[in-house]
């Protein structure tokens, strides 16, 4: 079984690099529909549509190309690589909107930002 530090991990938007990235989560969900028949003794059910969506948490940079597009409203393609991007690594890609972003200003620490983007369609999963 092979284990992964979160230091592998890349996240790309619109094409570009996310610089300054510090994690990222990805959460994909399923529809579920009930289909128990009044003679049944247990109810059952059928899967139905699927969605995903993500964060994605950096230190904050206004002059990294990848976090100035990541703005309320864009839609954008999403490429999220917990292992690295090179040649064989998993990755999870899709066509996203950006739902939200905000910025934490500590007093005594990074100024942060977050970014959260709900999937448009299908996730692909794959290898790079």
């Amino acid at each position: 079984m092979a284990t992964h530090h979160g230091k592998e991990g890349v996240v790309t938007a619109g094409g570009t690099g996310i610089g300054e990235l510090t994690g990222f989560t990805l959460e994909t969900t399923a529809d579920v529909v009930e289909d128990t028949a009044l003679t049944d003794a247990t109810k059952s059910f059928l899967a139905g549509r699927t969605s995903f969506s993500g964060t994605l948490e950096m230190h904050f940079d206004e002059t990294d190309a990848g976090q100035t597009q990541l703005v309320s409203g864009a839609s954008l393609t999403f490429k999220l690589l917990p292992e690295g991007s090179s040649a064989g690594d998993r990755k999870f890609e899709g066509a996203g909107i950006v739902t939200g972003m905000s910025v934490n200003q500590p007093l005594d620490g990074v100024v942060a930002r977050s970014v959260t983007f709900q999937g448009t369609g299908a996730l692909t999963i794959g290898t790079e």
